[in-house]
């Protein structure tokens, strides 16, 4: 709420597009060379390309090397929390795979998830999981990376998996009151936080029931049985490690420190020790092979644990299916996405700080002439600044401060807003790679954005029903008398 945004009276609308052609640009050429490999360093590099040319933008318009370093120290310090909640969730996978946490989901997963029913089972699951913690990124690093393993298993491409997980962890995310964008958008719109919950469920509800018919069509549609004999799975999880139900009491106890409010990181950090422990317990012989000893001590136990939580683990297995899901790269996997939000911030920070995003977002306000055109350009305000900002927060921070006062002389309730803000700011954020959302998301899960983003469609169709609403006025709140809020109609 007290994010400064820049404006630059002497910038003009080409200017402030400028560094977002060249990213555009860049970026795409980037990912036509490398290809998926575009991540591992490539892209990175390219944002800091973008963000050079957002500088020399800046210098024309005489804003300071210093005031843009400045600006790029808030965004950089402002991810510092997500930086460290990303290496916990490395160090938790790597337990929990070595704990035999998730080959135990996996296993029961199997059992009760037939193919038929996985992807709207998985849509559902996560919606209830991120609504009780009001956490996308924990729903994904929880029930999210075992869904994962299950629908590998069974034969389902990733990328469709991770859509229906980020669907419902999203949904859930969208709505919960613990959420941190739930909260955040109707403080910026001037509204209240369960007024706003209930105005979103008018869109939100339609659009979920949609997604839910899509994912039932798809996985009756979807032919997933190939060559997976779930038998032979089911063996070769329980040949490696000693399947257990008592290994389930971790998750549901990180699941339940989330609900009561204790924060992301300590919930992550006592999974992962609570793990560690589970692992020495039921899996000492895993201990033992990545120790490379065959008698466990104290430094070899320490040894394995650690070599779990901070670096690339595989465990043995002749089956081809099972081989992906054996391995796990701790802290160390999560560097690359680490290295990826830091430059993405150098170019947010910059943009901002040359008062590019303020001029985006003002241009698109000009266009506003109608109820529809506030809507859709308050739309295009959140999609631009997700790409350009690579941060979800901003998607909401920046076009709320914008448009409220547009809202507000058109009459309309500050929850049309806030609503607005969710629909297409919160959403959207994982749809882009180098955005910190879309980076988090495409690490945890171990799947390309590009590869879920087809499939994300809770996410996708988000915004378009929003607009859908504004277009045949459907369920929009005016204020009879501005003065008097309170005083309000549904049309």
């Amino acid at each position: 709420m007290n994010t400064k945004i820049h404006r630059n009276k002497e910038l003009s609308i080409g200017e402030a597009l400028i560094p977002v052609l060249a990213i555009v640009i860049l970026l795409g050429y980037n990912v036509y060379v490398f290809g998926d490999e575009a991540l591992s360093g490539s892209n990175q590099f390219v944002l800091l390309l973008g963000g050079a040319v957002a500088a020399i933008v800046g210098f024309f318009n005489k804003v300071t090397f210093e005031k843009m370093m400045e600006e790029v120290a808030n965004n950089i310090k402002s991810t510092v929390g997500a930086i460290l909640i990303l290496l916990m969730v490395g160090a938790l996978a790597g337990t929990w795979l070595v704990s035999g946490i998730i080959p135990t989901m996996i296993y029961y997963g199997l059992q009760i998830l037939s193919p038929s029913i996985f992807l709207p089972a998985t849509l559902i699951i996560c919606s209830i999981i991120s609504i009780a913690t009001g956490s996308s990124w924990t729903t994904s690093a929880t029930v999210g990376i075992a869904l994962i393993g299950v629908g590998g298993a069974l034969g389902f491409d990733l990328g469709m998996v991770a859509g229906a997980v980020i669907s419902g962890a999203y949904f859930g995310d969208k709505l919960s009151p613990m959420s941190d964008t739930t909260n955040l958008a109707p403080a910026m719109a001037g509204t209240d936080l369960f007024t706003h919950i209930r105005y979103m469920t008018l869109t939100t509800i339609p659009t979920y029931v949609v997604t839910l018919i899509i994912f039932i069509v798809m996985g009756l549609s979807v032919d997933v049985k190939g060559d997976v004999n779930i038998d032979t799975l089911l063996q070769d999880i329980e040949g490696t490690f000693n399947v257990s139900l008592w290994l389930f009491a971790v998750p549901i106890i990180v699941i339940g420190l989330i609900i009561k409010k204790t924060e992301p990181l300590i919930a992550l950090l006592a999974g992962t020790l609570m793990a560690a422990i589970f692992a020495i317990i039921f899996q000492p012989h895993i201990i033992n092979e990545i120790a490379g000893v065959k008698e466990m001590t104290f430094q070899s136990g320490y040894r394995g644990v650690m070599n779990a939580i901070t670096r690339d683990v595989v465990i043995p297995t002749e089956n081809k299916t099972l081989a992906d899901l054996f391995t796990s790269g701790g802290m160390q996997k999560m560097l690359g996405t680490v290295w990826l939000i830091i430059c993405a911030m150098v170019f947010g920070g910059i943009m901002d700080a040359i008062g590019a995003l303020a001029r985006i977002s003002q241009s698109l306000l000009k266009m506003a002439s109608s109820t529809f055109g506030l809507f859709a350009s308050t739309v295009g305000s959140c999609l631009a600044i997700n790409v350009t900002a690579s941060d979800q927060y901003l998607s909401i921070v920046v076009p709320g401060k914008m448009f409220a006062k547009a809202y507000e002389k058109k009459g309309l309730a500050p929850e049309n807003l806030s609503r607005t803000l969710e629909d297409a700011g919160t959403v959207t954020s994982v749809l882009i790679p180098w955005n910190t959302c879309g980076a988090y998301q495409s690490s945890t899960l171990g799947v390309a954005t590009v590869d879920y983003l087809p499939y994300a469609v809770f996410n996708i169709l988000s915004p378009i029903t929003t607009l859908i609403f504004a277009a045949f006025q459907i369920k929009i709140k005016m204020i009879l008398n501005p003065e008097l809020k309170e005083d309000t109609v549904t049309v």
